[in-house]
């Protein structure tokens, strides 16, 4: 069955969905919250503006570099719903310190000294929960579905990450700052609920001695990926991918301020386009593909995501409308002529970027062994981590400088040849490997 919905259906799928949906929900709820806040209420500067959503993209994503050698070989090692458990019980901890900073900020009190501090405390500690469930939410698949159905599992899990993301960024910019702190505890504790019901994953190995040395542990898991054709141009693919994710995702809200003179709002409109198309993409790629993992069609995608951020570009450029207050609101937004085809054009380099990326993601799990799953993810972590550090560091660091925003936005042109070449190597080294005889 080359459909992916009757998944939804099954308790070997449906707990595990509905944990990574509202961990992603989660994540995006309290970052955006932070974010906006920070943004358009803190500060008022767009090289500053810029420079904090970089530390906090870099911020957000350093634990997966410090820790994604442990987390991959953990859930390899032992139980991943034992670990899950783990997890999310402390998302509600985590979550109840970025509340307090939340309070802080929004009521004035200490904002540089302790209501910051803690904001970015929490996102780290959030990083680091994500960091342990994300080798898990992809390499447990394997374990819990049938071979045909593992393509539709992922397109599903990337396709729930990104609504549930859409729907935290929307929260995230629509709510009051007081009940964005009632929210993200109260969503972690409906996630710890949850998760109790995913069906137990035991180790599909007998190794037992986790190498609790970061540097040793990161050096052996690159060798790992690196040493696997097809695993090496996949994790390679990817990392250029949430490169380019990386640096949008810095320039994004600032864009939308500084250059769409738009209110948060409008900022939350755009993020939404952004997410939903990547659910629209990492679903069609599978219909597409008719379950069968193969690259084939990723270099068209991610030479088609250039070709669009091009005309994104160049509809920035056009817009030279001016507000009749300060900001746009979304109604006065999208009543301007250009509005649509630049949010029609955003959704579409997103949907483009999930038919690029969901199966790449599938050989993560497939091309290694049932035991190795979660440190294949895990290598991809750690590797795509560093690229994005290094694009939201390069990103933020082009803001400071006042390199104008929409110019920041060719960079990632580049990054989407390379990922291009890569896929194209990867659908190569497809033909050479021997067919599966199950």
């Amino acid at each position: 069955m080359t459909t992916s919905t009757h998944l939804l259906r099954q308790r070997r799928f449906l707990p595990l969905f509905l944990t990574q949906l509202l961990n992603a929900l989660n994540d995006n709820l309290y970052k955006n919250a932070m974010v906006l806040f920070v943004v358009y209420q803190v500060y008022d500067s767009p090289e500053t503006e810029t420079l904090i959503s970089g530390i906090a993209t870099a911020v957000f994503v350093l634990p997966f570099v410090l820790f994604s050698a442990t987390a991959g070989q953990l859930a390899d090692m032992r139980d991943k719903t034992k670990i899950i458990r783990w997890i999310k019980f402390a998302e509600i901890i985590i979550m109840s310190v970025g509340a307090t900073g939340l309070v802080l900020a929004a009521r004035g009190m200490q904002v540089d000294s302790l209501a910051i501090p803690l904001l970015f405390a929490a996102l780290f500690a959030m990083g680091v929960h994500s960091t342990f469930f994300g080798p898990i939410k992809y390499a447990i698949l394997p374990q819990h579905l049938k071979k045909g159905e593992v393509l539709a599992g992922t397109g599903l899990v990337e396709a729930g990450t990104y609504v549930a993301i859409l729907a935290g960024m929307m929260l995230g910019g629509a709510l009051p700052i007081m009940a964005s702190t009632i929210a993200v505890i109260a969503v972690a504790v409906v996630g710890y609920m949850v998760c109790r019901w995913v069906p137990p994953a035991p180790a599909q190995t007998t190794e037992v001695k986790v190498d609790w040395n970061p540097i040793r542990a990161s050096k052996s898991l690159i060798a790992f990926s690196m040493g696997n054709l097809e695993l090496r141009y996949s994790v390679l693919a990817i990392s250029y991918f949430w490169t380019i994710a990386a640096i949008l995702s810095v320039q994004f809200i600032p864009l939308a301020k500084n250059v769409l003179l738009a209110d948060k709002q409008v900022a939350a409109v755009l993020l939404v386009a952004f997410s939903a198309g990547i659910a629209i993409g990492s679903v069609s790629i599978n219909a597409m593909l008719k379950g069968d993992i193969s690259a084939r069609y990723s270099a068209k995608s991610v030479l088609a995501m250039g070709g669009l951020l091009i005309t994104f570009y160049l509809l920035c450029r056009a817009w030279n409308l001016q507000p009749s207050g300060d900001l746009f609101t979304v109604t006065e937004f999208l009543a301007q002529p250009l509005a649509l085809a630049l949010t029609a054009n955003l959704l579409l380099i997103a949907v483009a970027g999930g038919m690029f990326v969901v199966p790449l993601y599938a050989f993560l799990t497939t091309r290694v062994d049932k035991s190795e799953a979660s440190r294949s993810v895990a290598a991809n972590n750690f590797i795509s981590s560093v690229f994005m550090v290094v694009g939201a560091g390069a990103a933020g660091a082009l803001g400071f400088f006042g390199i104008p925003l929409e110019e920041q936005l060719l960079v990632s042109l580049i990054l989407c040849l390379l990922a291009a070449l890569l896929a194209r190597k990867l659908h190569a080294t497809e033909a050479l490997r021997e067919p599966d005889t199950d």
